[in-house]
């Protein structure tokens, strides 16, 4: 037995490796840190164990064991999955601009519902209310803290104890399980549907409008087609069916954006712009998907129903903070520069990369890879298909290049779990028997490079 010769915890602190945790984490975590590698080393020795650490060793031991728990859950990782705004992952990255605006809000006080000119109480919205209105064509505009809300805050304020009429064909389930049917209801609306999933006709509307109407809503299905022997109404002409009645039209674009997808590439989606044209009197779209800043949600359009949103007492707890309005505010500043902005915004960057620039990038890191696994495994570019993601043109893909990693029997399971595990983990897919790693959202291949050295020495 040699339990006598386990450091004392006073003789641990005292060695310089204890310096290290001592510093980083406070007396009190190291202490504990090091009880519980004493712990543990008395438990082999009863156990029959001969190995005695020596205080150095419990002090590195403790170290590894302090960083490992203080390690973020939310540290930056390869998004290598094809998705490239992957609802899981976090969807859109900030560009440097909203990164440094972000940054100064935090550190400092701001003016967010101060007006500098009269020195009086002003309003947060009013930072990004005269950017958005002009980016969009909308008389106001107002914002929160996702789109999920900006649709519960509409409804509420437009139909609650009320019916909402919405086609049978654009009653959405975004992810999560989570549906337009059940925001309906806690908005306090009363769903109405109309026509059939495949087929809804300007018919349906006009005969299920009544007295007891508040709003009629139409839903742009970004996460889904319905192809076939189908019919919709579209935006203009339910426009002219809601005026009549004198019923609002809400418009919930999802995964809206600001620009022409096409002038970049990609296939078009509707544009919030061409929403508020086509009659729409409350539009409401996503800050984080296409538009490519921080999560949040818009509500643009009329200026008198955009004010009666704002008087809902539900908009207060729904409302974004500085930090997310300063990142917001620079976002939209970009899109005064259309000429930059595939260059200046992370994800219309990524969406935009061509094909050749991406197959290269696998060509170089394919035998760096391939080294770093070792005989075990076999490395090859892979021609592969990205998609956008989050709701946004669910049909369509992106010609793409990345890297197949193959090997036998269940190895490629483990070896997504290795990658996982590193301090930068890197997130792949596994189809046709392959593991796959999409290169199309890797911007940091230094960084990628360094994190592979981190893999276990074949």
């Amino acid at each position: 037995m040699r339990l006598r010769d386990l450091p004392s915890i006073s003789a641990v602190l005292a060695t310089p490796a204890a310096s290290a945790p001592l510093d980083r984490h406070g007396r009190a975590a190291t202490t504990d840190a090091i009880r519980a590698v004493l712990t543990e080393a008395r438990v082999a020795l009863l156990a029959g164990g001969d190995t005695v650490p020596d205080a150095e060793a419990v002090a590195a031991l403790a170290l590894t064991r302090l960083e490992d728990a203080s390690r973020s859950n939310l540290r930056p990782l390869f998004n290598l999955t094809g998705t490239v705004l992957h609802t899981n992952l976090g969807r859109a990255l900030l560009a440097p601009e909203a990164m440094e605006a972000a940054l100064a809000a935090m550190g400092a006080p701001v003016a967010l519902e101060f007006d500098l000119d009269s020195g009086k109480r002003g309003e947060r919205d009013d930072h990004v209310r005269a950017l958005v209105c002009e980016l969009t064509g909308a008389e106001d505009a107002t914002v929160v803290n996702n789109n999920a809300a900006a649709v519960l805050l509409a409804l509420n304020t437009l139909a609650k104890g009320r019916d909402a009429i919405v086609s049978r064909g654009e009653l959405i389930e975004i992810g999560g399980a989570f549906r337009m049917p059940d925001i309906m209801a806690q908005a306090g609306a009363r769903l109405v549907e109309v026509g059939t999933t495949n087929r809804t006709h300007a018919k349906d509307y006009k005969g299920a409008l009544t007295a007891e109407t508040g709003v009629i809503l139409k839903v742009h299905t970004s996460n889904y087609r319905i192809q076939g022997f189908t019919k919709e109404v579209l935006a203009p002409e339910l426009a002219e069916i809601a005026h009549g009645a004198g019923v609002p039209l809400l418009n919930d674009l999802g995964s809206g954006t600001l620009v022409d997808l096409s002038t970049h590439g990609l296939k078009r989606e509707p544009t919030v712009r061409e929403a508020v044209a086509e009659g729409a009197d409350l539009v409401t779209f996503s800050g984080d998907k296409l538009l490519g800043g921080p999560q949040a949600g818009f509500i643009v359009g009329r200026r008198d129903l955009v004010a009666a949103v704002n008087r809902n007492p539900m908009k207060r707890a729904l409302r974004v903070d500085k930090v997310r309005l300063a990142a917001i505010e620079a976002t939209l500043k970009l899109y005064r520069d259309p000429d930059r902005l595939a260059q200046r915004l992370p994800t219309l960057a990524l969406l935009s990369r061509p094909r050749a620039e991406i197959e290269a990038q696998a060509q170089c890191l394919a035998p760096i890879l391939a080294q770093a696994l070792g005989d075990g495994y076999t490395v090859e570019v892979y021609d592969c298909a990205s998609q956008i993601g989050s709701g946004a043109l669910p049909l369509d893909t992106l010609p793409s290049a990345g890297l197949a990693v193959r090997a036998g029997g269940g190895a490629l399971t483990q070896l997504a779990a290795t990658f996982r595990a590193l301090s930068r983990p890197i997130i792949g897919r596994i189809e046709d028997g392959c593991l796959v790693l999409d290169l199309r959202c890797l911007r940091d291949e230094a960084a990628f490079v360094a994190t592979l050295a981190e893999l276990p020495r074949p």
